[in-house]
């Protein structure tokens, strides 16, 4: 029985039968849409996982569960993914940014071949099938739904950030982190990147101030304030500091994070001393676009037409450190497009990694967000969703 009919559930029930042809197998769904997440993934191109074939370096891109995935993906990783989706005559690709996706750029791609293994190895799928209680009997399980009864010998759970599961779960002695959002992007209202929404630098460091906690990638302006690789991934790193701070903090930005402060004075002085008679507003440098430039010039009162050899030293240190040192006032956070990803779930130290089998209840397994289990952005949580799908489905 699999509970639960998204990406981790569809593909831990094609496994399963696949290795067990015998076994019966049921998908139960709640609602009547299947596959949601798989269908708006990557803007609707289904991000199916990235490119990292390192156990070691894999491991690296979850906040939480580093640790204990790093044998799972020993077992099954990305290129097992790309093997499983290519024996089924899915053809994918590797982008520029290590992302893979199908060839079609079309999730429904994804979502057509889950179906056509569905019906080939003729899985039950019942939709607006909602589980009400569970208990044991005996050696198997009593599955009580809004429809109908169902005794099972083994359930995955694969629901995702399910409250109602969760409680269900609760109730029958496992532990909830309680979830709270990752992966969103920062709201920002300020002067330097007002009217420059769709720039973007290349690379930056992004930083929570009062923590240690870090990232570097690209930084994109929005109406709404600050996103891309950089944003979202310190809001996955930080997602429960945040949360207590109620999105209201302190962030940092270095637009060259080749430089610290000092670092950067030193090289502003230089470009003074080697072209004293430029426009600073004129000559952008370190890749920056020209606009964002000038606007923090203008935050560090440097006029227009200032040239190199008329600004003082205390004035380019001001610039210097709109450059190394730019503080923001985040008040508040936006969905990353219609992607909602969650930190919290089961809590992972009551799981049996090896086989995602509960350490309390027997033949209840696990996978997918139901876990305390995700993800910076860029396909992993569809990676780790395959992994312990997969573990789950060869051990039921």
């Amino acid at each position: 029985m699999i509970i639960g009919g998204g990406a981790a559930g569809f593909f831990a029930a094609i496994n399963h039968k696949e290795k067990y042809p015998d076994h019966q197998v049921v998908i139960l769904e709640q609602s009547t849409k299947f596959l949601s997440k798989v269908k708006i993934s990557g803007g609707g191109r289904c991000n199916v996982s990235h490119a990292c074939f390192k156990p070691t370096e894999l491991a690296k891109n979850y906040p939480r569960g580093q640790k204990e995935l790093l044998n799972p993906f020993k077992k099954f990783q990305a290129q097992d993914t790309i093997s499983w989706f290519e024996n089924r005559g899915i053809e994918l690709k590797i982008e520029a940014d290590k992302r893979i996706f199908p060839v079609s750029d079309d999730s429904q791609t994804i979502i057509d071949c889950f179906f056509n293994e569905i019906e080939k190895l003729k899985i039950e799928v019942l939709a607006q099938t909602s589980l009400e209680f569970l208990s044991r009997r005996e050696d198997q399980w009593l599955i009580q739904t809004n429809k109908q009864d169902f005794i099972a010998d083994a359930i995955l759970f694969a629901t995702g950030s399910s409250p109602r599961t969760w409680k269900i779960l609760e109730l029958l002695g496992h532990t909830i982190i309680k979830p709270v959002p990752s992966l969103f992007t920062f709201n920002i209202s300020d002067q330097r990147i007002k009217d420059l929404a769709g720039i973007s630098v290349k690379n930056g460091i992004a930083s929570l101030m009062g923590t240690k906690i870090s990232q570097n990638g690209a930084i994109l302006i929005t109406h709404w304030g600050l996103t891309a690789p950089a944003i979202l991934k310190l809001s996955a790193w930080a997602a429960r500091e945040l949360a207590e701070k109620n999105y209201e903090f302190e962030l940092r930005i270095n637009w060259t994070p080749e430089f610290n402060a000092e670092q950067m004075k030193s090289q502003l002085l230089d470009y003074q001393k080697n072209s004293p008679k430029k426009i600073i507003s004129s000559h952008p440098l370190f890749e920056l676009p020209s606009r964002l430039w000038n606007n923090l010039l203008k935050a560090a009162e440097i006029p227009e037409t200032m040239r190199w050899t008329d600004a003082s030293h205390k004035a380019i240190f001001r610039f210097a450190e709109q450059l190394t040192l730019c503080n923001f006032q985040v008040q508040g956070k936006s969905n990353f497009k219609e992607e909602f990803v969650t930190c919290g779930g089961i809590k992972l130290s009551e799981v049996d990694m090896e086989t995602m089998q509960s350490k309390l209840l027997p033949n209840i397994f696990f996978a997918g967000e139901v876990l305390d289990i995700d993800a910076v952005t860029g396909g992993f949580n569809f990676q780790a969703a395959w992994t312990t799908s997969w573990i789950a489905a060869q051990n039921m």
